[in-house]
């Protein structure tokens, strides 16, 4: 299966649009910065919508599931099992993310790429399954390149059809048993870190299975470090099945020109791992919260990104983009409603 397109231009910022979007900025009755970071949201969005007065009301959020290998490590305090009985879950609308899609008006789908369980045909489930969950990575590559390339284009698929039904904005949401390990291992790769310093509870593992899990990660990484000679083989030998669709998704969002909500630990592993193959990707993504997880932290700063929010949120799923779409939409709503000077016949600051 051909991957060459991950490597294709992204699309261009508008530079003038985004200039528009700044002055209009500076003509809206309130004083110069005021509103922060909406002022800030506002101009890059205008940037990247090509338009003065831009708009999130149209967006598209997916979770992409799969299952992984390295739980054979006992790294999850969960059974895999989880992850095919939240998939249902979400099918009947039961989840936090589809409640906050609901909330926000987006559109919604899961794409399974790759669980242990079989499951029937359900409302809002994509069955994309590249194999039933990944290799367990503690003892051989996660992933051969067909996998890989299948789950990259799920991924691909996804960003497409959002771009097809008009979508502006695309969040990617994840669900998978064992997910943070594969995250942790790919952020300590590219932080060329100790997986220690990045290892977290997870689902809710005690201090204890935090060192196992960390353990487990440090002698997978060494054990395929000659391997991982680019962002691609780190993905395959270290990954998951979402996380591979997640970075097949973010590139395609940014090479169709749509905005690019970011959710937490895991998305930023695979907005990392997109930042590795396409370093201007970053100007196409917002990052919508500070994860509880420890090694988020680290990943955002080498994105050099601000979250939107700090809620003390680790549940997945694309929950915190859920909650930051709505501060996406106020910063829209006062750049493109708010009456400039001249309109509302307000005195200016003297010269």
């Amino acid at each position: 299966m051909n991957m060459d397109w991950i490597n294709d231009s992204l699309a261009s910022l508008n530079e003038q649009a985004q200039a528009e979007g700044l002055d209009r900025q500076g003509q809206l009755t309130k004083p110069p910065g005021s509103l922060g970071d909406l002022e800030t949201m506002a101009v890059r969005l205008c940037a990247m919508q090509g338009t003065v007065k831009p708009s999130v009301d149209k967006a598209q959020v997916v979770v992409f599931a799969g299952d992984h290998g390295i739980c054979d490590e006992g790294v999850s305090a969960f059974p895999q099992v989880v992850t095919g009985e939240m998939i249902k879950n979400f099918s009947r609308g039961g989840a936090a993310i589809t409640a906050l899609a609901a909330q926000q008006g987006a559109d919604f789908e899961v794409v399974n790429v790759g669980i242990v369980v079989d499951l029937p045909a359900m409302e809002n489930v994509i069955d994309a399954t590249v194999m039933p969950g990944t290799a367990n990575f503690a003892q051989q590559a996660a992933m051969t390149g067909e996998q890989l390339a299948a789950a990259l284009a799920a991924g691909k698929a996804a960003a497409e059809r959002a771009h097809a039904k008009g979508a502006k904005l695309f969040i990617g949401g994840d669900m998978g048993i064992g997910n943070t390990s594969a995250a942790t291992a790919l952020s300590a790769w590219v932080l060329n870190d100790d997986a220690n310093n990045h290892v977290g509870p997870g689902t809710g593992l005690d201090a204890d299975g935090v060192s196992h899990k960390g353990k487990v990660i440090a002698a997978a990484l060494a054990k395929h470090a000659e391997a991982m000679t680019s962002p691609m083989e780190a993905l395959r030998h270290v990954g998951g099945l979402e996380v591979a669709a997640l970075v097949g998704a973010y590139i395609r969002s940014a090479q169709l020109g749509m905005t690019i909500l970011v959710d937490g630990f895991i998305t930023t592993s695979a907005a990392l791992i997109a930042q590795q193959i396409q370093p201007q990707i970053s100007n196409w993504m917002f990052f919508s919260h500070a994860s509880a997880e420890p090694g988020h932290k680290a990943m955002v700063d080498k994105l050099h990104a601000q979250p939107i929010l700090d809620l003390g949120m680790r549940l997945g799923e694309g929950s915190g983009a859920g909650v930051a779409l709505s501060i996406l939409k106020s910063a829209c709503a006062t750049h493109n409603q708010m009456a400039t000077f001249a309109e509302a016949a307000v005195s200016e600051k003297s010269a």
